[in-house]
């Protein structure tokens, strides 16, 4: 313990401790923080109750206790215990406890004062964990209400340690330099092709890797998936011994990996689990594969997911340092240096990425909302609505957001709260397709999407690949098996009997039940209102009803790549509470006309479908309107000419009504819906005139304003009234020039010119004026000249300033 770097700043760290009950550590990767500083201050004397560290990893936590019992010459379980998910070694006299993260929230959920506790320590705080962050939270809470004498310490290798220690009251930040050697760094000459595949390429450069260097090698890979892949590939000389190094592998087969080689090279293939809080000794090589498997919030499935993406210059760093814990080592990495640019910085914390169902769960058990708790990083407060929503849905929260008896129950089952509702409702049958909605697929992608197909290949994998030709993940189908033996184990409720798999699901996922649209395609409309699209090819198909576990998560209309069929007749029994009879009015695109429906729905889903005879005119009227945005306005030749009026007044600065095509449009429920009475097809809109609602928009004075500055028509000298056109760049008038005969001045609205356009007898323009006098005097003896040949049973009088207007040809001779 004394040749570790850790103990330099053991003196500052014990002493800051002491003084204010609270620090940050920063210690880098092998310097020994993790199983020197809780014996330290175990040594120390620091606290009377129990030490709990928090480790982000079951692996980590194990092997941190295992260490720590071997320092005092004891086994696990003595002074040194662990606690993780599955397994527990701990004992009266333990005084150090190491758990992983999810049980530090069970022990404070359970008992608020952690009696018995005289210290929290958070492990690798900069891997940002969801239940870190919510984990110191509460204890800081803890601390600051209840128990003024918890000793708090967040440790970590790579994080900004400023905005923590302010997060924590403004204390003590303790630095240890550690200790590293020189790792030299080779990366690819050239990019991977893209149809080279992950696990030949890594295997490729660790056989390089083999050639070149000596000493143990770790590689780096995303999953167990990818390794046993790559371990298949790899040809190594008879030396090298392939161990395998990832989460769900058996404790005995992981220290295997982590003990010195006895003999020869150890190649380690593991997972992110070995950057930081492991030392395997005897390493001196990294191979880095650039891929790292982290929890994201997946829409298609409603749950976190472990999803596959590109590591990041701080990981990749982390990862280097590994072949420089004991001598001088060698990184080679998969992809070019040029390629090194494009990685991001830094990973985001998970309460970024994440499902933020089980967390608003755990705070309302707790009575507080996310900005009550001193978060490191606030979760997105549209994020944290949705998961209230969900957590509402499934019982677990009231119309307050307050937890019910039902989500108290669901927050002490380690699952996500839609699975621990099924597993409530439907008791221990249901822990098979709890544990297989909570892993991955065990089957290729090319399999049929039908749920039954993977609950098939659980319950008899022999049957099922003499019957089926999908290729199975058995090593995952194994995990699932056992996962589900341990959940009917620890169910407490015995649940409805007789539930089938598809209800079961419908349990879990009443927001995805899908009803088949009408029409060919194979699209379903989800019961929270969501689309979503299955492959045409795929059997269920054409289901008329299903529950849909799992998609790609497309918002707009996702495609369903997990589904189990289930019949009207069992949701009506599931959901008989919730099913109701909704009378809708709506517009019909492809039809191009209202449709009046009276629909019998669970959520979105119509279960039964009737004509609404006796729909309300108003009810109409409202579907109309979203046809109109749908159609546009069609305008009549009266109806644009009071438009352009009005639009010239109110442009000259009067307080008249916007009439641009965009502001009636976000305005037609003011103006346009008391008149849509009977209106309900594009044919009977076509057919509308809009002038008087248009002319309905403008009160009496606004009326008198427009028709003073702006009059609608012209009286001609018969006395006629031709309407005025104001959409040009002068108000115009098209008439008959012998009905202007006798108008000795020219027409006008107000000062303003009209644009006159004079026609011949058979309507066609023969002159456009803006002088009509001088029209007169000029240019009419030539346009005489021409008419009279054209039409001479029309008067053509050679002084047309004296001649009395007339719209009739010459009267006939006797």
């Amino acid at each position: 313990m004394t040749t570790l770097p850790i103990n330099d700043a053991l003196p500052p760290l014990l002493a800051a401790l002491n003084a204010c009950g609270r620090a940050v550590l920063q210690a880098p990767p092998g310097a020994g923080k993790t199983t020197v500083v809780p014996l330290a201050m175990l040594e120390a004397g620091l606290t009377k109750g129990r030490i709990v560290m928090l480790e982000p990893r079951r692996l980590a936590a194990r092997a941190a206790a295992e260490r720590m019992a071997q320092t005092l010459g004891e086994r696990a379980g003595e002074t040194v215990g662990y606690r993780v998910r599955v397994e527990s070694r701990i004992s009266k006299s333990t005084r150090i406890e190491v758990v992983t993260e999810g049980i530090l929230t069970r022990m404070i959920q359970s008992d608020a004062e952690l009696s018995g506790i005289g210290a929290v320590i958070f492990d690798e705080f900069h891997e940002r964990s969801l239940n870190a962050d919510l984990g110191l939270a509460l204890s800081l809470e803890i601390a600051d209400a209840l128990r003024d004498d918890l000793m708090l310490l967040v440790m970590s290798a790579t994080l900004d340690a400023a905005p923590v220690a302010a997060l924590m009251g403004d204390v003590p930040v303790i630095t240890s330099e550690g200790r590293a050697f020189p790792v030299e760094t080779r990366w690819l000459g050239t990019p991977m092709r893209k149809d080279d595949r992950l696990e030949a390429a890594t295997a490729r450069l660790i056989e390089q890797a083999a050639k070149e260097t000596e000493g143990g090698i770790l590689v780096f890979l995303p999953g167990e998936g990818e390794i046993r892949r790559t371990a298949a590939q790899l040809k190594l000389p008879a030396d090298c011994a392939i161990r395998p190094l990832f989460g769900a592998m058996p404790f005995k087969d992981q220290q295997a990996a982590i003990r010195p080689a006895e003999q020869g090279r150890k190649v380690v293939l593991a997972t992110s689990i070995a950057e930081t809080s492991l030392t395997i000794q005897d390493i001196r090589v990294v191979v880095d594969a650039g891929r790292a498997r982290r929890a994201r919030f997946d829409p298609g499935s409603g749950m976190s997911r472990l999803v596959t993406e590109r590591v990041t210059r701080a990981e990749a760093t982390q990862r280097q340092g590994r072949a420089g814990r004991v001598a001088e080592g060698v990184c080679y990495r998969l992809w070019t240096k040029g390629e090194e640019g494009g990685l991001l910085p830094f990973p985001p914390a998970e309460i970024e990425a994440a499902d933020l169902t089980g967390l608003a769960l755990e705070l309302a058990q707790w009575g507080a909302s996310p900005e009550d708790m001193a978060f490191l990083t606030q979760p997105n407060p549209g994020t944290y609505g949705e998961a209230q929503a969900v957590l509402r849905m499934l019982e677990a929260l009231d119309a307050q957001n307050r937890i019910t008896d039902h989500g108290r129950i669901l927050a002490s089952i380690p699952l996500h709260p839609r699975l621990a509702h099924m597993l409530t409702i439907a008791g221990p049958s249901a822990a098979p397709l709890a544990a297989l909605l909570a892993a991955r697929d065990p089957l290729a992608r090319n399999a049929p999407v039908d749920l039954a197909l993977r609950l098939e290949a659980l319950s008899d994998l022999k049957h099922f690949t003499d019957r089926r030709p999908f290729q199975v993940n058995r090593a995952a189908l194994n995990t699932i098996r056992d996962e589900a033996k341990r959940l009917a184990k620890s169910t407490k409720t015995s649940g409805k009997d007789g539930l089938n798999p598809a209800e079961m699901a419908a349990l879990a996922y009443p927001d995805r039940i899908g009803g088949h649209r009408k029409g060919d395609a194979p699209r379903f409309v989800l019961s929270g209102g969501k689309g979503a699209v299955m492959d045409e090819a795929d059997p269920m198909a054409s289901a008329p009803f299903i529950v849909v576990t799992d998609t790609d998560g497309n918002p707009r209309e996702a495609r369903i790549r997990q589904a189990i069929q289930i019949s009207q007749a069992e949701l009506r029994a599931l959901f008989e509470d919730q099913i109701a009879w909704v009378e809708t009015c709506t517009w019909s695109k492809r039809d191009r006309r209202v449709v009046a429906r009276a629909q019998e729905r669970l959520g979105a889903v119509p279960l039964d479908d009737r004509i609404w005879k006796d729909a309300p005119d108003d009810a109409i009227a409202r579907a109309m309107l979203d046809g109109v945005r749908d159609l546009g306005f069609s305008f009549s030749d009266a109806a644009r000419r009071f438009i352009a009026r009005v639009t010239l007044v109110r442009d000259a600065g009067h307080d008249l009504p916007d009439m641009s095509d965009t502001a009636l449009m976000e305005t037609i429920e003011d103006w346009l819906l008391p008149h849509l009475g009977g209106v309900r097809t594009a044919q009977d809109w076509k057919k509308l005139d809009l002038l008087d609602p248009l002319r309905a928009c403008l009160d009496w004075n606004q009326m008198q304003l427009l028709d003073r500055e702006a009059p609608a028509s012209f009286t001609t000298p018969l006395g006629r009234k031709t309407p005025i056109d104001y959409s040009g760049e002068h108000p115009e008038i098209a008439l008959r020039l012998q009905e202007m005969f006798g108008q000795k001045t020219h027409p006008c609205v107000g000062r303003t010119p009209l644009r006159v356009t004079l026609l011949s007898p058979a309507g066609r323009p023969v002159q456009t004026t803006m002088d009509l006098p001088g029209f007169w005097a000029s240019s009419y003896a030539d346009v005489r000249k021409d008419m009279r040949g054209q039409y001479p049973k029309h008067p053509w009088p050679e002084d047309p300033t004296e001649a009395a207007p007339t719209l009739r040809a010459k009267p006939r001779r006797r």
